[in-house]
């Protein structure tokens, strides 16, 4: 699978996932969740499973200490492929979850988070527990910060959720007064190469720890009054860099670690609107298909778009976050198998051939199949949100599929 399309499947899954683990009810305080660091030994939370499962047998309720254990010696069962955690931890939930009538059945996500678990963290409620996961839900490619003035200035970077300061300056430009008798255009021109020195050697800086991260979306640039503007419109920035520096430049009060606070929570719009107007770029390029009077190189809808894909005639891939459908094969009693997309495949499902009750016997997410398909052909896949007109246009009006050809099938 293409660099591009493994991060996107990976933040797809996470997010799925996430939506899922969330949802989920016990009918008790029998869902567990466990955080495990990268530096936690395996044995000592073997060990610390071992004491919960000698706890569980003082609950009153038979049915939720029988879930309960059955939970712990699942977490431990797949704990014991484990030498060590990986370098981000792991988190583990287990647990019995309510299915259709009386019915339960027991799921296990094993999530391998896009940051750092700090801490360890074992709990079992009616809910799984996420809160530590949530923040990590955001696009994991990384900006650059800049707060600036002229007493001080700051670099750093946005991962995801996560703040980083990289540098901190205090400056040399004396401010704007009179000082020991030096006549005012004497002095004010000291400080204007005062001020010269210091955004070069802030912009030299920032070419050592921006320049060579492939990984960076943006460079979001704050500060107080005009001093970010000049610094900007000045081009003290490598070239290579000034093409990312994000517009509107961002207000902020402070130029330090909390600036830097300030910056992204004041620039949190602008963000999200630089992703939705890359998703709108590959939507407009599908909606200039569809006008030309024969169709042109698009098609959309589930079946045309794996047909499509099928034959290695897709460029782009184009899907919609809320696509929420399964891809099962079905087998009924008279042995005929078939391959659906259904909404639930705990429903019942009728064999097309002879309207007898088929089995699920192949059941996976409608988005990973195609994301295999379209690794087949090398194509770019696009995972679209609906927060846009676009985005909500592709999920009503095309099925929540479309494709960009190569060439007309």
């Amino acid at each position: 699978m293409g660099e591009t399309n493994s991060e996107d499947k990976a933040r797809y899954d996470f997010k799925k996932d996430m939506q899922e683990i969330t949802n989920y009810r016990g009918r008790g305080t029998e869902l567990i969740s466990v955080y495990i660091p990268g530096n936690k030994q395996i044995s000592d939370v073997m060990a610390y499973l071992r004491n919960e499962q000698s706890q569980a047998s003082n609950i009153k309720s038979k049915t939720t200490m029988k879930n309960v254990t059955s939970a712990i010696d699942s977490i431990a069962a797949r704990l014991k492929t484990y030498k060590a955690p990986p370098e981000n931890g792991v988190v583990i939930f287990c647990g019995e979850v309510p299915r259709a009538g009386d019915q339960t059945k027991m799921v296990q996500y094993v999530i391998n988070p896009p940051e750092p678990i700090t801490a360890f963290l074992y709990r079992c409620d009616s809910t799984f527990f996420t809160d530590p996961l949530q923040s990590m839900m955001l696009d994991k490619k990384c900006y650059g910060l800049i707060t600036i003035d002229r007493s001080e200035a700051t670099l750093g970077l946005l991962m995801g959720s996560r703040i980083q300061v990289l540098k901190h300056f205090d400056s040399l430009v004396p401010s704007k007064h009179h000082q020991g008798g030096q006549s005012s255009v004497r002095f004010e021109r000291l400080i204007e190469i005062a001020a010269h020195e210091f955004f070069k050697k802030v912009a030299d800086n920032a070419t050592e720890v921006f320049l060579n991260r492939p990984e960076l979306l943006g460079i979001l640039v704050g500060g107080p009054g005009a001093t970010k503007d000049f610094f900007v419109k000045e081009e003290y920035l490598h070239h290579e860099l000034r093409k990312k520096v994000v517009t509107p430049l961002v207000d902020t009060g402070y130029t330090d670690e909390s600036g830097l606070r300030e910056l992204v929570q004041n620039a949190q719009n602008i963000i999200t609107d630089m992703q939705l107007t890359k998703e709108k770029e590959y939507m407009q390029r599908l909606f200039t298909e569809i006008r030309k009077t024969d169709g042109g190189l698009s098609c959309y809808g589930e079946d045309e778009v794996r047909n499509a894909l099928d034959m290695g005639a897709v460029d782009m891939l184009l899907i919609s976050e809320s696509l929420s459908k399964r891809r099962v094969t079905v087998q009924c009693p008279s042995g005929h198998e078939h391959e659906l997309t259904v909404k639930d495949p705990d429903e019942r499902i009728a064999c097309p051939e002879c309207g007898a009750t088929a089995t699920v016997v192949k059941d996976e997410d409608l988005i990973d199949d195609f994301f295999m398909r379209a690794d087949a052909f090398n194509t770019r896949v696009q995972i679209i949100s609906p927060d846009s007109e676009e985005g909500d246009m592709l999920l009503k009006a095309f099925g929540g599929i479309a494709a960009i050809l190569r060439y007309r099938v």
